[in-house]
C-alpha cells in the first residue's frame, strides 16, 4: 500500500534531506489518508443502513422506509462520485497539465479551429477555477494560431485533460470562404503532466542543444531585434521545444525547459502504456491518425466523441468550455488502465 510505504520512508532521517521531495511525499500521504478515511466512512454508512433496512423490514414502519430511501439515495450519489474518482487514480493524474494545440493542414481554416479549441480549454479551466496561462503561441498568417502551449494548474488537471489527447475534427460553413462552402478542419491536442519534485527528471546540459533566434510575430515580422527566442533539442529523446513568448532569452529558456520536462514525463507514461498494450496484444495511436471527436456545426449541430459514442446537440456550450460530460464519459470507459 502506497500510504504504508510513504509512512515508512518518512521515518528515516535521510528522508528529510531533500525538503522539496519530502514535502511532496507528505502531501501525497495526506491525500491518500483522506481517501482511505472517506472510503471507511462510506463503509460505516453502508453498515448503518443495512441495520436500518433490517429494522424497517421487522417493524414495517413507513417513516423508517422514507428515511431509508433518502439515505440510500445520498449514499449512492457519494459512491458514484468516488467511483468516478477511481478514473483519476493514475500516477500523475493529480498534477497540473501542459496542453498543446496544433493546427492541421488547411491554412486559415485549421488555424482558426486550433484557436477555437485553445479558447475552449481555457474556458473549461476558468469554469473550474483553475489557473491557466498561454506560455507559447505561434500565430496564423491571417487568423487563428498555428500552435499554442498552455499551462493549466488545478486539482487533477492532468487527470481530466488527458481525455482530450488526439485529433479534433470540425465541420462548418467557412467564415473565410466567399462562397460559404462547408469545410472540414483538424487540430491535434497533446497533454503532458507537469513535472513535479516527487518525480526526478534529469536533463543533463550535455544532452541539450540550444539554438537562439529572433522572435517573430504574425506574417513573419520580427518583434525583437535581439535573438531572445529559444529552441531546445533533447538529444537522447529527439524532442524539440521552442519558446519565443517571453521578452528575455533566460525566460524563454526556462519556459522551454519546463515544457521539455513535462514532455519527458509523458514520454515515460507512453513507454509504459506501449509496453502494457504490447503484452495485452493491443495498440492505440496518439498522433494525427487518432481522431477522437467530431464537432459539427453544419448541416446539423452535434458534438460526438468517437471513442465512447457520447454525443450532445449543443456544440456551442462545449466550445464555451462545457466539457465535463464528455470527459467523464471517456474517463469512466477507461477505468483500469493507468494514466
Amino acid at each position: 500500500m502506497e500510504a504504508t510505504r510513504l509512512e515508512a520512508e518518512a521515518g528515516h532521517p535521510e528522508f528529510w534531506s531533500d525538503q522539496e521531495r519530502a514535502q511532496a511525499a507528505m502531501k501525497r500521504l495526506a491525500a491518500l489518508k483522506e481517501e482511505v478515511n472517506l472510503w471507511r466512512s462510506l463503509e460505516g454508512q453502508a453498515a448503518e443502513l443495512s441495520e436500518l433496512a433490517a429494522m424497517t423490514a421487522a417493524e414495517g414502519d413507513s417513516s423508517l422506509e422514507a428515511e431509508l430511501g433518502t439515505s440510500l439515495e445520498r449514499l449512492e450519489r457519494r459512491l458514484d462520485e468516488q467511483e468516478f474518482r477511481l478514473t483519476l487514480g493514475g500516477e500523475y493524474d493529480n498534477r497540473g497539465a501542459i496542453l498543446a494545440v496544433h493546427a492541421g493542414a488547411g491554412g486559415t481554416e485549421a488555424q482558426d479551429w486550433a484557436q477555437m479549441l485553445l479558447r475552449m480549454f481555457l474556458r473549461w479551466a476558468e469554469r473550474r477555477q483553475f489557473q491557466a496561462e498561454v506560455i507559447e503561441s505561434s500565430p496564423g498568417e491571417e487568423a487563428g494560431i498555428k500552435s499554442a502551449v498552455a499551462s493549466i494548474a488545478g486539482p487533477y488537471a492532468y487527470g481530466y485533460l488527458k481525455s482530450e489527447r488526439g485529433v479534433h475534427r470540425l465541420v462548418r460553413l467557412s467564415p473565410y470562404d466567399s462562397a460559404h462552402a462547408r469545410h472540414t478542419s483538424f487540430a491535434l491536442v497533446e497533454v503532458w503532466p507537469e513535472a513535479g519534485p516527487e518525480v526526478e527528471v534529469v536533463i543533463s546540459p550535455d544532452d541539450v542543444e540550444i539554438e537562439t533566434f529572433r522572435a517573430s510575430g504574425a506574417g513573419g515580422q520580427n518583434v525583437q531585434k535581439n535573438s531572445t527566442a529559444v529552441r531546445l533539442r533533447h538529444l537522447p529523446s529527439g524532442l524539440v521545444v521552442a519558446c519565443q513568448n517571453e521578452r528575455s532569452l533566460q525566460q524563454n529558456k526556462e519556459t522551454a525547459l519546463r515544457i521539455l520536462r513535462a514532455r519527458l514525463v509523458e514520454q515515460e507514461i507512453q513507454r509504459r502504456e506501449t509496453e502494457r498494450l504490447r503484452l495485452k496484444g493491443a495498440h492505440v495511436g496518439s498522433g494525427w491518425g487518432n481522431q477522437i471527436r467530431s464537432y459539427v456545426l453544419h448541416p446539423y449541430r452535434m458534438v460526438k466523441d468517437l471513442r465512447t459514442g457520447y454525443e450532445t446537440g449543443d456544440p456551442q456550450a462545449v466550445l464555451d468550455g462545457d466539457l465535463d460530460a464528455l470527459m467523464t464519459a471517456y474517463l469512466k470507459s477507461t477505468v483500469g488502465p493507468t494514466g
